[in-house]
């Protein structure tokens, strides 16, 4: 699990940077540095090419922002990833059509003389067109809590702060969201068998 930037000797924490970036603008950037990479490949997986136009939007929302910011919480993370998803939801027509996309562009390779690994290849690209459309299929916030939980690495109360729902709802939406996607994997592998 990916922790927050905070803590290394003689290294600031978030919201000390949070802090300094009130008189010192500049010093901002070093959230930047933290965490760009983090949030493009999560923003990546969600909505494509995109991704790097909305992680450069997250940071000047933050940054516009960065005097709301809770310092009590020493880690940004969270509340990046909350900007972040409220983004992608802005959007969401975008990431529908990725998962879509993604679902209808794969197709079975026509090989002679299969092998293990080939085959291997093949079930796990077929499973993930097949879960892209299922969380295609999710809720919103359903979807967002479980990407945020497997994709983004944060914990239940990490998701429940940049959220701003409670533990419980964050637990409530990722069973639901995992039922609902392995009952549609469950139906993939069922039909497959059947053929």
């Amino acid at each position: 699990m990916v922790t927050a930037v905070t803590g290394r000797a003689g290294e600031a924490s978030d919201a000390e940077v949070i802090q300094q970036s009130w008189q010192t603008p500049d010093s901002f950037s070093a959230l930047y540095d933290r965490y760009a990479n983090l949030l493009y490949g999560y923003a990546y997986q969600r909505v494509g090419q995109i991704a790097e136009d909305l992680v450069a939007d997250v940071f000047l929302a933050a940054f516009a922002q960065r005097h709301r910011y809770d310092v009590a919480h020493s880690s940004a993370r969270p509340w990046l990833f909350g900007i972040l998803t409220n983004k992608i939801a802005r959007r969401g027509r975008v990431e529908r059509a990725h998962y879509r996309a993604y679902a209808r562009a794969w197709q079975a390779p026509v090989t002679d003389g299969v092998d293990q690994l080939v085959a291997e290849r093949v079930s796990a690209q077929a499973h993930r067109a097949h879960l892209a459309a299922a969380l295609c299929r999710l809720r919103p916030g359903d979807r967002n809590v479980l990407l945020l939980v497997a994709w983004g690495q944060l914990r239940y109360e990490e998701v429940a702060q940049a959220m701003g729902i409670p533990v419980g709802t964050v637990r409530s939406r990722l069973n639901r969201a995992r039922r609902i996607v392995r009952q549609a994997l469950t139906d993939t592998q069922r039909t497959e068998t059947a053929r």
